[in-house]
């Protein structure tokens, strides 16, 4: 059902470019592609300026580099193989 749908959309692009360019002579066909030509490639080169242009400006803004921060551990009370107090102290006191 949706091919169907599908093939009559296309069918009914078909016959209407065909009744629009049909009637141009060929030298208005050949204007045509020539000026639909330059505005696609005017575009094409538009976005492609723009984009390297504004490239990481916006998420440039948002994005700052912090400092990396030491991590907070926990001492670990037990061992984990005897599974009693561990006698040694594994942080330095004397800051």
């Amino acid at each position: 059902m949706v091919r169907r749908i599908i093939q009559r959309v296309n069918e009914w692009w078909e016959e209407g470019l065909r009744g629009l360019l049909g009637r141009l002579t060929p030298d208005g066909r050949v204007i045509l592609i020539v000026i639909l030509f330059l505005f696609f490639s005017g575009l094409s080169i538009y976005m492609t300026v723009s984009g390297i242009y504004n490239f990481g400006k916006k998420e440039g803004q948002r994005l700052q580099i912090e400092q990396i921060e030491s991590l907070k551990l926990q001492q670990q009370q037990q061992d984990s193989i005897n599974n009693f107090n561990n006698p040694y102290q594994y942080e330095r006191t004397d800051k």
